[in-house]
């Protein structure tokens, strides 16, 4: 038995709207991919490094914060997919204004306790980051070497100046 109105008509049903649903969905997708925020991905130079304190932290630090928290930015191809790329970049101009290595003392940068603490809390890095980028998760012995590396770096000496050709020095 059908459905019927009070009118005498047939209910529209979902089947019937499924389709206009879908390609209204996929021309919102394809409209925003013509807003141009998200796609800049720029790198600027290096300007100066921390005095890593080891190997060991210069390498979590680059596995699990350096995406956002410098200018070595590795920009994976859904960064190039709105509205992904808006967060993508969103999140990467925000860490990079907090706190930038490639800026080391150039800039002025949170308290050691502070970045150690965000490591150690897991809030630092964030979810989204974390389920994108499985490499990422922290053990938690590597978040305890990262922040016990991080406070140690911070307290270390001046920054190393990076010459026009990437070199340290």
């Amino acid at each position: 038995m059908s459905a019927v109105t009070t009118a005498g008509r047939p209910r529209l049903r979902l089947r019937h709207w499924a389709p206009r649903v879908v390609l209204a969905l996929l021309a919102a997708f394809a409209l925003v991919q013509l807003i141009p925020y998200g796609r800049s991905h720029s790198n600027p130079p290096v300007r100066s490094q921390p005095r890593w304190d080891s190997p060991r932290t210069k390498e979590l630090f680059a596995q699990a914060c350096g995406a956002c928290h410098s200018n070595l930015t590795s920009w994976p191809w859904y960064s190039n997919v709105a509205p992904v790329s808006w967060l993508v970049q969103h999140d990467v101009n925000d860490g990079r204004a907090r706190f930038d290595v490639s800026m080391w003392r150039q800039q002025a940068q949170p308290e050691a306790g502070e970045v150690a603490n965000a490591v150690r809390s897991g809030e630092m890095p964030p979810l989204q980051f974390r389920l994108a980028h499985p490499e990422a998760r922290l053990s938690s012995g590597d978040k305890a070497a990262l922040a016990a590396g991080l406070e140690r770096t911070f307290a270390a000496g001046p920054p190393l100046r990076v010459s026009a050709g990437g070199d340290a020095g």
